[in-house]
């Protein structure tokens, strides 16, 4: 076995088990194949084989790598890079020396050939920016973006630090259900592809996990096409990726609803009667939910701070942030006709992070008798990329117990809670870096999306593709689970402690909140991206 020792560098998995055996190439007939994945490992490309260097690591035994052949083991190339030169050199000298036809350690061990050969044909390779990322090619997450040659906004794919741009490629999408609906890719929102339902969305994940694949030559060869379609997401400008036509918010924290009840109830009385019989929501401003990045006016209103004095008006004191998810709705429902339970996942497309801004001093005035109204409508912050329900799968957890056992109508048996790391940080004017004053997750909720839907809709509520359904507060067990600021100083009677001199009870002017999440796999993480807002000065009182 001789080669031509041109030898490049690259990240890989094999991908023979997940075609029942097969070793065509990846050839993926629907998404939850992906799942399962493999551990993504380092390879050297030569000829049409890949050269494992996980299996060969024990061969590394120059002055240099003899101690760092782990390097060898992970899933990016960040470590060897780190290394330097002089290990660089020492392991293109070995490889080269090994796939020398005179060299008879690979050429006569066919066990360990076995081992260290892959065809290409038979291994995915991932664009060593989509490795370390919240976007490899188990998310593909949707959102739409413009740029500055093309300024209408389209919608695309994120993979690695690129977008692929759908409309550019929509030509490929030839399935049974999409070659009739080309179409929806040339739109400016994600709103007819949503409402085209699940078997559209597998038929569309399928057929870009193929192409994304080495083995697929479609992109992969085309110069001109892949010049089209993939754009640098740091020239993009990203945008709303739904025109949102209704906005609900739920409470489904059983954390975050207790700590609220306590602070203003008292103890015995923290959970309202209802809260255990039903997901408790209210119907939020869709016109105001905005995509990451947007600033934030301060919002002024009317308050009573002493309850012995009439009420004031002027700028919020007490503005928080609460870290939520949310899902947006796929097809929806005829008014007067319900979304059974057992139905309702076939109905949420995807989720995206949330930031639900929180005026609490003009929330605290007016609630009462009818629940938020502008202590909330002034502003929601929601991230850019839409992560599909099938990159989810593979992080689900057990549902909550539920105890009462609610109502026929919101029970089910199917797992839909989801084990996403959430966190939030806030960097201040003057802060040389972001402090994290939350982490959470996901699986603490109490209420499950397909309880929210089919409760939604019970009393004949009709939603529509786009509309927005978030989470409540995300609030877990430990005080650094907790989702607000409200919950973190206790009602503002505990500083929140950021380091570089600073304390916070509630925000000011000038500060920023990044919310990000993912979920963990074996080697790679699905992740949304980043929720942001900075916080402006209130406008001059009227």
């Amino acid at each position: 076995m001789a080669f031509r020792v041109h030898l490049n560098t690259i990240i890989f998995i094999s991908s023979a088990l997940l075609v029942g055996g097969e070793s065509r190439g990846l050839r993926p007939v629907k998404s939850p194949s992906w799942s399962s994945l493999p551990r993504p490992r380092i390879g050297v490309a030569i000829g049409d084989q890949i050269l494992d260097l996980s299996a060969i690591k024990h061969l590394f035994t120059g002055p240099v790598l003899t101690k760092h052949q782990d390097v060898f083991t992970e899933s990016t190339l960040n470590s060897f890079m780190g290394l330097g030169p002089a290990a660089w050199k020492e392991a293109r000298a070995l490889l080269q020396n090994l796939l020398a036809a005179s060299q008879a350690r690979l050429r006569d061990d066919k066990e360990l050939r076995g081992r260290a050969f892959t065809s290409q044909a038979s291994a995915t390779m991932h664009l060593p920016a989509a490795i370390d990322s919240d976007f490899p090619i188990q998310n593909l997450p949707y959102g739409v973006f413009s740029t500055p040659d093309k300024p209408r906004p389209r919608i695309g794919v994120a993979i690695g630090d690129q977008i692929l741009d759908l409309s550019a490629i929509k030509h490929l999408f030839t399935g049974p259900v999409l070659t009739k609906h080309q179409d929806v890719f040339t739109e400016s929102t994600l709103n007819s592809f949503m409402g085209l339902g699940p078997a559209a969305w597998k038929e569309a994940r399928a057929l870009l996990q193929n192409l994304l694949a080495a083995s697929q030559a479609r992109l992969r060869d085309d110069k001109e096409l892949r010049g089209r379609a993939f754009t640098s997401q740091a020239s993009a400008t990203m945008h709303l990726p739904a025109a949102i036509g209704d906005y609900t918010d739920f409470y489904s924290s059983r954390q975050h609803a207790t700590n609220i009840g306590i602070m203003f109830r008292g103890k015995e009385n923290a959970l309202m009667p209802n809260w255990l019989s039903l997901p408790v929501g209210y119907h939020g401003r869709a016109s105001s939910v905005v995509v990451s990045g947007t600033p934030i006016r301060r919002p002024m209103g009317q308050m009573r701070p002493d309850n012995s004095q009439p009420p004031v008006y002027g700028p919020c004191k007490r503005l928080d942030m609460e870290l939520e998810m949310a899902f947006f709705v796929g097809p929806g429902n005829c008014l007067g006709e319900p979304i059974p339970i057992s139905k309702a996942h076939e109905h949420i497309f995807g989720m995206v992070l949330m930031n639900d801004w929180s005026a609490r001093d003009i929330q605290q005035w007016e609630y009462v008798p009818l629940g938020p109204f502008l202590g909330k409508s002034f502003a929601t912050t929601i991230s850019p990329w839409v992560v599909p329900m099938d990159a989810l799968a593979p992080f689900t957890v057990p549902n909550p117990k539920q105890d009462p056992r609610p109502l026929p109508y919101l029970c089910h048996d199917q797992p839909y809670t989801f084990d996403i790391n959430l966190s939030v940080a806030l960097k201040g004017e003057g802060m040389s870096q972001a402090a994290t004053i939350c982490r959470s997750n996901f699986k603490h909720m109490y209420w499950t999306m397909l309880q929210q839907l089919a409760h939604h809709s019970v009393n004949g509520c009709n939603l529509r593709p786009g509309d927005l359904l978030a989470s409540g507060t995300i609030s877990g067990p430990e005080p650094e689970n907790f989702g607000c600021m409200l919950e973190l100083s206790w009602k503002g009677t505990k500083a929140i402690e950021l380091g570089q001199g600073q304390t916070r009870m509630f925000l000011q002017d000038g500060d920023n909140v990044i919310i990000t999440g993912h979920c963990q796999g074996d080697g790679y993480r699905v992740g949304f991206g980043q929720c942001t807002g900075k916080v402006l000065p209130a406008h001059s009182p009227l």
